[in-house]
C-alpha cells in the first residue's frame, strides 16, 4: 500500500485546478477557432465532458498518484490529460493548439499516436475502462512468476454512460479479475449522456452490480459546503430533497442564478426545505446546492484513500459531477459537443488574469503552485522500459508428423515442445475463454499448470487433463467471454511496459467467435500490443457443427486488421516455423518507440483447423526446394507446393491453383485431374495472405509515391514464376483471395464460402460451396478461357 505523504495547501490545488480547466478548454477552442482546416469539417472536441473531470484528475496527478501507478483516462477528457502532462513538463508547448491535427494530439488518448506518455488507449468506450483491470491481472501473474514489482495502482477514469457497455460487466464478473485490491475505477457520475440529461439516476442498480461482483463501492456525492449544511439543525430535509429531486431538475440549476435558481430549486420541494433556505442569500444558494463531491478535491482524496485501505478487492468511486463544471455551459442538456464562444473564452482568460501572450504559459515555477507542480513532476518520473526479451526462440521445434494431422493438433504440440525449452518456457503464458481443452491447450496445461493467486486443491483425478491451480501455473483461464480474452491478451502483450516484464502471450478461441471479441482485438493492436492468438477450428470444414460455428469472414477480417499478421498454414512443419517465428518476433520487441514495442509484425492471428491433412505433399516440396529456400518462402507468405509436370509433348496451358489451410487436399486432387487432361496446374500454398498482400501493396505504394512503374513483389515472383491465370480456393469468403488476379495482372476465378454454412459432412459442404476437385477443375478451365 502506498504510504501517506504530506499534501499541498488546498489553495495550491485549487490554483492548479483552475489552470488545468483553462488549458483543457483553450486546447479545444484553439483547435476549432484558431486553425483553418480548409475542408469545412468541424474539428470538434469536448469542453463540457473535460470540465467535469478537472477536479478529479487534478486530485489524482497532483496529490495522489505515484510513478508506478497506471491510469486510463476517459476518452472525452483527453484535453485535461494533455493539459496536466504539459504542466508536468511531459508535453511540448507547440502541441497544445494541435488537438485533432496531423502529428498533434489525438482526439482520444492513444499509446501509439500521442506525443505524451499514455498508459492506456481509450476511445472505444468501455474498453479503456476495463484495460487497467486486466493489466492488474497481468501484474498479479508477473509478481507471482518473476518477483514483486514496485506497487502499482491501476486506475480507470470512465464516464457513467460507459457502464452501459456490456464488456464492462463481462470484465467485472470474470473470476480472473477478483481480489485485485490495486484496482480503482473512478466514475464521472455527471448523469448526462451524449444526447440528453439522463432521466433516472441508476446508482442503486450499479452499486448492487459492483457489490455482487465483490467490489468495494464509494460514493463522493456532496462537497464540504453541503456537508456542513446537512450537519445543521434541520439540514436533513435539504439532503432528502436534493437526493429526491429529479435529475433533470437538478441539472437545470447550473444554468441559473439568483431568484430564478431559487424558484427552480424549490419547485415541488417540501415546505421545510423552503424554510431551511429562506435565510440563505441568493448569491450563496446556488454555490451551496450545486456543491457536488466530484468537484471537492478534499472529498475526492479522502475517497481515494478509502480505496487504498481496501486491499482485498477492486474499488469503484462514483464521483458526482456536473458536465461543463466551471464553464457557462454547465448542466446544459446539449453541452456534450458544444463549444464556448470566442467571447466566453476571452472572458474566461481575463478572469484568470491571463493574456493572449501568457495564456499558454505554465504556472510560475517560483509560485507555491509552481513549486508543487515541480515536486509532482519529480514524484511521477518513470524509468525507461525495455520490451526486448534476452532469449532466443528456436527457429523450429522439429515437430514430426508421419501421418495426417490437423493444424490445431500441431499447434498444441509445438507449444508443449516450447514449454520444454529452458529459455522460452518461463515467459510463455496462455489464456482461453473456457475453450482451452477443445483448442488443444491441454498438453501445455498438463505441463505448466493453471495460474491461481493461491494454491487450490484439485478434487478430480483426470489423467488426460491435470487441472493443477497454483501461483506457478502458466495458463490463465477465463469465463466464456471473447472480449475478456482479447482484453487480457492486449495487456499481457504490453506487460513489458506496464509491469516491466515482457511475456510471450498466446490465446486460443473458436474461430467464429473472434468476431465477438473483435472490438477488444482491435483495441489491443491499436495500443501496440504483441501477442499470438489462434482461431480454431475454422470454416465450414467444421462440418457437423453447422452455420453458427462455421467461420467464413474471419480470414478477411484477419487480412484487414492493422497491426496483425494473419497466418493460415496447412502443414505441420510450416506451422512450426511460423509459430516459432511469431514468438521470436514478439520476444524481439526490437526498439521501444515511446510506449510501443516496434517489432516486425505486431500481433499474430493463426487460423487453424481440426481436419487431418496428409503431410506427404509438403515433404515432397521440402525435398525439391530444400529447407532454407522453403522456410524463407513459407515465412514470406507463399510457396509453390507443386510444380506442375505435364504428360505429353508441346506447350501445355498453365494455371495456378492457390489455396490456404484445410482445402489443400482438394486442390491437389484437382491438380492431378488437370495434369491428366494436359493442363499444367501449379499449386501455391498461401501461408500468410497478409504478408503476401503487404508485399504487393508496398510495391504499389512505392510506385504511386515515386511516379514509377510498379514491380512484382519478390514473394509473388517466387510463388508465381510464370504468368498464368489463377484459381483461388479458400474455406472462407471468396473475395479474401480474389485480389491475387489484380496483383498478378491475370484473370482470377475465386472459389470460397459466401453464404452461411450448415451441418453436414466435409464433402457435402464442400460440394455446396464449389470446393470439391471437380469444381476447382471447372474453375481452372474458366480461368484459362479468360486468359
Amino acid at each position: 500500500m502506498t504510504a501517506s505523504r504530506p499534501g499541498p495547501d488546498p489553495d495550491v490545488l485549487r490554483e492548479i485546478e483552475q489552470r488545468v480547466l483553462w488549458l483543457a478548454t483553450r486546447i479545444v477552442d484553439a483547435a476549432n477557432h484558431d486553425r483553418d482546416t480548409g475542408d469545412g469539417v468541424k474539428v470538434g472536441g469536448h469542453q463540457a465532458s473535460s470540465a467535469s473531470l478537472v477536479s478529479a484528475m487534478t486530485a489524482l496527478w497532483f496529490a495522489h498518484l505515484d510513478a508506478a501507478d497506471r491510469v486510463a483516462v476517459k476518452p472525452h477528457a483527453s484535453p485535461v490529460f494533455h493539459a496536466i502532462q504539459y504542466l508536468l513538463g511531459n508535453l511540448d508547448r507547440h502541441y497544445l493548439p494541435m488537438l485533432r491535427a496531423r502529428g498533434g494530439l489525438q482526439s482520444y488518448p492513444s499509446r501509439t499516436k500521442d506525443p505524451d506518455p499514455v498508459d492506456f488507449s481509450t476511445g472505444s468506450v468501455g474498453l479503456g475502462a476495463a484495460a487497467p483491470l486486466f493489466a492488474a491481472v497481468t501484474r498479479r501473474y508477473v509478481d507471482a512468476h518473476f518477483g514483486a514489482r514496485p506497487h502499482s495502482r491501476f486506475v480507470a477514469i470512465l464516464g457513467d454512460a460507459e457502464l452501459d457497455e456490456g464488456n464492462i460487466w463481462e470484465a467485472v464478473a470474470d473470476p480472473a479479475t477478483t481480489g485485485l485490491g490495486n484496482v480503482m475505477w473512478l466514475v464521472d457520475f455527471n448523469r448526462q449522456s451524449l444526447d440528453r440529461v439522463v432521466p433516472g439516476v441508476r446508482i442503486d442498480q450499479w452499486r448492487g452490480q459492483f457489490e455482487a461482483a465483490g467490489w468495494h463501492v464509494v460514493e463522493v456525492k456532496y462537497g464540504a459546503k453541503l456537508a456542513q449544511a446537512y450537519a445543521q439543525p434541520g439540514g436533513e430535509c435539504l439532503r432528502d430533497w436534493i437526493d429526491a429531486m429529479p435529475n433533470e431538475q437538478y441539472q437545470s440549476l447550473f444554468g441559473l442564478a439568483g431568484d430564478a435558481l431559487r424558484k427552480q430549486f424549490l419547485t415541488d420541494a417540501p415546505a421545510e426545505v423552503e424554510k431551511f433556505v429562506q435565510d440563505i442569500a441568493d448569491d450563496e444558494l446556488g454555490p451551496l446546492v450545486t456543491d457536488l463531491g466530484g468537484h471537492d478535491i478534499g472529498a475526492l482524496l479522502d475517497a481515494f484513500r478509502q480505496c487504498d485501505a481496501v486491499a482485498d478487492r477492486p474499488s469503484v468511486v462514483f464521483a458526482y459531477t456536473v458536465k461543463g463544471w466551471g464553464l457557462p455551459i454547465a448542466g446544459n442538456p446539449r453541452n456534450h459537443s458544444a463549444l464556448l464562444t470566442t467571447e466566453q473564452v476571452d472572458a474566461m482568460r481575463a478572469d484568470l488574469g491571463l493574456t493572449a501572450d501568457t495564456e499558454w504559459d505554465r504556472i510560475d515555477p517560483a509560485s507555491p503552485a509552481g513549486v508543487w507542480v515541480g515536486v509532482r513532476r519529480e514524484a511521477l518520473a518513470r524509468p525507461h522500459r525495455e520490451p526486448h526479451l534476452a532469449i532466443t526462440v528456436p527457429a523450429e521445434t522439429g515437430v514430426r508428423a508421419a501421418k495426417p494431422i490437423s493444424t490445431q493438433e500441431v499447434f498444441g504440440r509445438v507449444l508443449v515442445d516450447l514449454a520444454r525449452d529452458e529459455q522460452v518456457a518461463p515467459y510463455l503464458v496462455t489464456t482461453a475463454p473456457d475453450v482451452a481443452t477443445s483448442t488443444n491447450l491441454a498438453g501445455f496445461i498438463n505441463k505448466t499448470g493453471v495460474f491461481a493467486p493461491t494454491e487450490l486443491k484439485s478434487w478430480s483425478d483426470d489423467r488426460m487433463l491435470r487441472w493443477t491451480q497454483s501461483p506457478g501455473g502458466q495458463h490463465i483461464e477465463l469465463g466464456i467471454s471473447e472480449m475478456n480474452l482479447f482484453l487480457l491478451l492486449g495487456q499481457l502483450g504490453l506487460s513489458w511496459d506496464l509491469s516491466d516484464q515482457p511475456l510471450l502471450a498466446v490465446g486460443t478461441v473458436y474461430d467464429p467467435f473472434v468476431l465477438r471479441g473483435l472490438d477488444a482485438f482491435l483495441y489491443g493492436t491499436y495500443s501496440g500490443s504483441r501477442f499470438v492468438v489462434a482461431g480454431t477450428p475454422s470454416g465450414i470444414t467444421l462440418a457437423p457443427e453447422g452455420g453458427a460455428h462455421q467461420s467464413t469472414i474471419t480470414a478477411s477480417v484477419g487480412l484487414e486488421l492493422p497491426g496483425v499478421t494473419f497466418v493460415e498454414p496447412a502443414y505441420a512443419v510450416a506451422l512450426d516455423w511460423l509459430l516459432c517465428d511469431a514468438l521470436g518476433s514478439v520476444a524481439e520487441g526490437s526498439v521501444a518507440e515511446g510506449n510501443v514495442a516496434a517489432g516486425r509484425d505486431g500481433a499474430y492471428y493463426f487460423r487453424l483447423s481440426t481436419r487431418p491433412v496428409d503431410q506427404a505433399p509438403f515433404a515432397a516440396a521440402r525435398e525439391r526446394l530444400g529447407d532454407a529456400v522453403l522456410r524463407r518462402q513459407v515465412l514470406a507468405g507463399a510457396y509453390q507446393l507443386v510444380q506442375a509436370e505435364v504428360r505429353g509433348a508441346g506447350d501445355a496451358p498453365v494455371v495456378h491453383l492457390v489455396g490456404s489451410g484445410a482445402v489443400l487436399p482438394e486442390i491437389l486432387a484437382a491438380q492431378a485431374e488437370l495434369a491428366d487432361e494436359g493442363i499444367a496446374a501449379h499449386v501455391v500454398d498461401v501461408t500468410s495472405l497478409d504478408r503476401l498482400y503487404r508485399g504487393w501493396q508496398r510495391t504499389l505504394r512505392q510506385s504511386v509515391r515515386t511516379a514509377t512503374a510498379p514491380s512484382l513483389a519478390g514473394v509473388l515472383r517466387a510463388a508465381f514464376p510464370q504468368r498464368a491465370p489463377v484459381v483461388t480456393v479458400h474455406d472462407a469468403a471468396s473475395h479474401t483471395m480474389a485480389w491475387l488476379g489484380s496483383a498478378l495482372g491475370v484473370p482470377c476465378v475465386p472459389l470460397g464460402v459466401d453464404e452461411f454454412g450448415q451441418s453436414g459432412s466435409v464433402a457435402e459442404l464442400y460440394e455446396l460451396h464449389d470446393l470439391l476437385p471437380g469444381s476447382i477443375v471447372n474453375a481452372a478451365l474458366a480461368a484459362l478461357s479468360l486468359f
